[in-house]
């Protein structure tokens, strides 16, 4: 084949079936005579269609991870070739090229090689593969990419197909008598032991993986059941407790399980111990639900009874569940030590993603340091009141007995948030609190040592910052509740003040427990615990409340009333309806927790007269009277607010018609007619880069 020295000359190809791979290509030989590639250009917006469809090769199916990324930024190179990068990310096949075996290469990401002395307590996923392709996105021209293939073949160094249905060695020593157990095979098999499931059932799901690759036969079903067997009995007898000494048993553990850490600082006279644990799953999923999205923040976990608090960084997935992408374990919250892990930990999700940027971080503590966020993140800052709510909720259930009383007395408290908004002085709120519940002297006492002194300073940061809606709330929480339930087991009390116990529930049974979660929803299996996931959120809960159940009294706007849908002549009484400080009399609600009744009421009142405006809303319209008390001589800067605000107030009815409306024809008929010009009539609505593939295509050949 010759070889192109020039980009010039090597067309721009876009296949037109949705998923290609290699063989939809036309290849270049593109370099000099010592040294050139396999080449491709394609529009850059297809890259992604290119690697699912690499990653459906039947011989050899697989998934490719970044394994290396640079990015430029436009205007840094003042002279250029053709083929230099904008964007440059390195994609290496999942199984390669680690091995195991003698003389097994480690991955130029990974600095340390693994134990593998005992390698059969173990399945191996890598298996030495050194398939790998590089895509450039131009510099000269970014809606093109140029695809480098560098090795095609999913083999080893030695020639060898390493995994996938044609490999007959499958997996470690010994290999040809043991059947191929895929990275998810494996995950999932690890999970569902962690969780408890009966071996019987876990075996079922475990050969229902390897006949995927392995088809039906007798021989891999009892391979895979002593496969399965030793997994448990390893798991079963594995234990935190590497050493004696604390310190040296998280010590010990840091060093076999440095994929999983993005933070490791052990104490020391001038710095304090700090962990942070993110594992290759979570990194996935942070770069896949925070890109563009919120990260919210479940802090000082524990304060009371483990040796560190835990902090959690969460996203929220695609039905809008807390999904747990980074544990940091630290008594530690100078703003010195929270910028260093918090920017290694955007380091390594733009490692990933080049482009990771976040749109907003929800934090639920007012001492949490706001800098080492805005500098690190550059985004705007949310403020959760679902701490606040918890808190004081439980003490009042807890330390008042008259039921009635307790209705009172978290109404009064909710009057001293929503006091921010009324124009009511504070002070005024707090000293009515003190002076109508003067009788509930345990109560108070509580409220006066602990909240008193810094209730200022909780007030001023609600009325500074933006706030999280009731779903928001509703999610944080039942991750918290998750927690709490995992950690706080009286069989592990003993444990509490050990970190390696604490790092290994963590990185055990929780994270099993997320990853099958989340397992169980995209592949559509384990019916059970999807539902369980599915129905683990209070906002989920209350969607299934049908608006007949709910009862609103015209004339009392103080009380609602629910009815059961399990037990028909049971009736649930909401107290303050349409306020986050309600108040129900089931269980769910007497433990602190916000739940599916008040969220169902609370969203019924929501635009009936009666009832106030919810606290997430008061803080949007102080935030557009704030825009409005701009200075008059900054004007630039006052129209552009108010464009702006206008543009988002726009864009919520849009979105609050779309979701109430029944017939959705009756919005697209609403809509104004927008006319393009007629050069470009036939353009419109295509993507840019596909119109400018289309325009040159038309173009005729120059004689």
């Amino acid at each position: 084949m010759e070889i192109v020295e020039s980009l010039e000359e090597i067309p721009v190809q876009n296949p037109q079936v949705e998923d290609f791979s290699w063989s939809d290509l036309t290849w270049t030989k593109f370099g000099t005579s010592e040294h050139h590639d396999d080449v491709a250009l394609i529009p850059y917006s297809r890259v992604d269609e290119f690697i699912i469809g690499e990653c459906s090769n039947a011989e050899c199916p697989t998934r490719f991870h970044i394994e290396r990324g640079r990015k430029r930024s436009r205007g840094s190179l003042k002279e250029y070739k053709t083929d230099e990068y904008l964007e440059y990310r390195l994609y290496w096949c999942s199984f390669g090229p680690e091995n195991y075996g003698e003389g097994g290469d480690v991955l130029p990401s990974r600095k340390y090689r693994l134990n593998t002395r005992n390698r059969a307590a173990r399945p191996q996923s890598m298996r030495g593969c050194t398939c790998h392709f590089v895509v450039k996105r131009l510099y000269a021209r970014p809606l093109l990419a140029l695809l480098i293939y560098n090795k095609r073949r999913h083999v080893n160094k030695a020639g060898f197909i390493c995994h996938g249905p044609l490999d007959r060695d499958a997996i470690g020593p010994g290999a040809k008598k043991i059947p191929y157990v895929s990275n998810e095979i494996q995950q999932q098999t690890m999970s569902m032991i962690y969780l408890g499931i009966p071996e019987e059932n876990v075996l079922e799901k475990h050969i229902e993986g390897i006949q995927r690759y392995c088809g039906s036969d007798a021989t891999v079903n009892s391979l895979a059941s002593q496969y399965v067997h030793k997994l448990g009995m390893i798991i079963k007898r594995s234990t935190h407790e590497l050493d004696l000494d604390d310190q040296a048993s998280i010590k010990i553990w840091a060093e076999r399980n440095k994929k999983s850490i993005f933070f490791y600082q052990e104490s020391s006279e001038t710095d304090q111990f700090m962990l942070g644990i993110q594992t290759e799953w979570q990194l996935q999923q942070f770069v896949r639900f925070g890109h563009g999205s919120l990260v919210a923040a479940d802090s000082t976990f524990g304060i009371k009874k483990l040796k560190y608090p835990l902090c959690t960084l969460l996203v929220f997935d695609s039905r809008h569940h807390a999904l747990p992408v980074a544990w940091i374990i630290s008594r530690s919250y100078l703003k010195s030590d929270v910028e260093k892990w918090m920017k290694i930990l955007l380091q390594r999700a733009q490692s990933v993603e080049p482009g990771f940027k976040i749109n907003g971080f929800i934090i639920d503590d007012a001492a949490t340091e706001i800098d080492p966020i805005r500098d690190t993140f550059c985004c705007p800052i949310l403020f959760s009141l679902w701490r606040v709510r918890r808190t004081w909720l439980r003490n009042v259930v807890k330390k008042c007995n008259n039921i009635e009383v307790q209705r009172e007395l978290f109404k009064c408290l909710g009057e001293v948030v929503y006091s921010i908004w009324d124009e009511v002085d504070t002070s005024k709120a707090l000293e009515r609190l003190t002076q109508d519940f003067v009788d509930e002297t345990a109560f108070m006492q509580y409220f006066t040592s602990t909240w008193l002194p810094k209730i200022e300073m909780w007030l001023s940061t609600i009325k500074s910052l933006p706030l999280a809606s009731q779903e928001v709330f509703g999610a944080i929480e039942a991750y918290h509740v998750k927690l709490k339930v995992k950690l706080f087991d009286d069989t592990h009390l003993g444990a509490l003040q050990r970190v390696d116990w604490l790092v290994h529930k963590l990185t055990t049974e929780l994270h099993s427990s997320y990853w099958l979660d989340r397992y169980a929803d995209e592949s559509d299996s384990f019916q059970n615990v999807k539902e369980e996931y599915i129905a683990s959120t209070s906002w989920h809960r209350a969607s299934e409340i049908p608006d007949s159940a709910v009862t609103l009294d015209e004339n009392n706007s103080l009380v609602a009333k629910v009815q059961s849908q399990k037990d028909i002549d049971v009736t649930r009484v909401v107290w303050n309806p349409g306020s986050e400080f309600a108040f129900c009399d089931c269980a769910w609600s007497l433990q602190g927790n916000l739940c599916k009744h008040i969220i169902k009421v609370n969203t019924m009142c929501e635009n009936r007269k009666g009832y106030g405006d919810s606290m997430s809303l008061l803080s949007f319209k102080e935030k557009l009277r704030n825009i409005k008390m701009k200075p008059l001589d900054n004007s630039i800067a006052l129209d552009l607010s108010m464009a702006l605000t206008l543009q988002m107030v726009e864009q919520i009815k849009q979105l609050v018609q779309l979701s109430e409306t029944d017939d959705i024809s009756s919005i697209v008929n609403d809509l104004p007619v927008k006319w393009g010009c007629k050069k470009g009539r036939t353009t419109i609505g295509i993507p840019a880069s596909i119109a400018a593939f289309i325009k040159k295509k038309k173009q005729k050949r120059k004689r």
